[in-house]
């Protein structure tokens, strides 16, 4: 016969007052919370950052109505189009006024009267195509590079994937992207080393993608190495790695079972904070390689001191960043045990 203090399954756990356990719903509720937080931090972050952005471009020397005026044009017409354009309000003004149409969409119009929006929806895409395959080739090359140089610590194949690493790390994108055009297309013809592109805009064949992925890839390759290879040095200083060694565990599983999954929330972290200067450095690779991407609008857009796009350039970019930091921190949570 059961005791006092036994409890049938149909029983719900009781708390301290006697009512329903919820003690196993608080890590799910806090985690929610200070995912709410994350995402309430970077939404603050981002708006500043348009605030800035607004605010340079203004301090640039002429303003929109000036950089897009016809030969000819009299000031009463440069008036009439700064009123038009909204040139005569306060900078506060017009940026509270773009913020407030930002979250339904509306990017506001360009200095030429075409919609930001529909401006940016043609080359957005070729740019996020090329620093996806950029963020994946980092992401798996330098996963197997420093897995490679973990077998072995200390070994040849260590040091070499380090110095290179190191190397590799320290050079721009454009450095890269000149000497990846000397030898595969004008030393040995392999690759163009422009893009053409379709009718609807995006490039006309794969291998017009290859040198741009390279040179944007490269020095984050060699970056996230680095990163790989330490987070698993220091999972490699764990107590339970160091019984797995002595019992004689073949590295590889050590490494696939004992070493990654410890390694993964900083490796996540390290890729995360690769986009950003995937996508920052990728104005300067389309630039080199002719690539339909937003580098040319961003590049005439501050040309034409239009706030609206560069901004509009900068939310959407910031937009993405974003969504690859919170998918970082949802791998970390998973990786840790639920923990943000």
């Amino acid at each position: 016969m059961a005791g006092p203090l036994s409890r049938t399954a149909t029983q719900p756990a009781t708390g301290p007052a006697g009512g329903e356990d919820l003690r196993p719903a608080r890590p799910v509720l806090s985690g929610v919370l200070r995912l709410g937080g994350l995402l309430a931090r970077r939404a603050l972050l981002l708006a500043v950052l348009l605030a800035t952005v607004f605010a340079a471009v203004e301090l640039l020397p002429g303003d929109a109505a000036n950089a897009t005026s016809e030969r000819g044009e009299s000031a009463a017409d440069l008036a009439q189009r700064r009123e038009l354009l909204g040139l005569d309000r306060p900078v506060l003004t017009r940026f509270t006024d773009w913020m407030t149409g930002l979250p339904t969409g509306d990017l506001g119009t360009t200095a030429r009267g075409e919609s930001v929006a529909d401006l940016l929806s043609r080359p957005f895409p070729n740019t996020l195509l090329l620093g996806g395959l950029a963020l994946l080739a980092t992401l798996v090359l330098s996963l197997a590079l420093g897995c490679w140089a973990a077998l072995k610590p200390g070994g040849r194949a260590d040091r070499a994937v380090s110095a290179t690493a190191t190397g590799v790390l320290a050079l721009p994108e454009f450095v890269v992207a000149v000497a990846l055009v000397l030898v595969f297309a004008l030393w040995t013809d392999w690759l163009p080393a422009v893009t053409l592109t379709d009718a609807d805009g995006s490039p006309a064949s794969w291998q017009m993608l290859v040198l741009p992925v390279l040179a944007l890839a490269i020095p984050q390759i060699g970056w996230n190495t680095r990163i790989v290879r330490a987070a698993l040095a220091d999972e490699a200083k764990a107590p339970h790695v160091e019984t797995a060694l002595i019992d004689g565990l073949p590295r590889r599983r050590i490494l696939v079972h004992h070493l990654l999954p410890g390694a993964t929330p900083t490796i996540a972290a390290g890729v995360a904070t690769s986009t950003g200067m995937l996508l920052g450095g990728a104005v300067v690779v389309e630039t080199i390689f002719n690539y339909p991407g937003i580098g040319s609008v961003l590049a005439g857009a501050v040309t034409d001191r239009d706030s609206p796009v560069v901004a509009g350039v900068v939310a959407i970019t910031g937009a993405v960043i974003t969504g690859v930091f919170l998918l970082a921190d949802l791998v970390r949570a998973w990786a840790s045990g639920g923990r943000i």
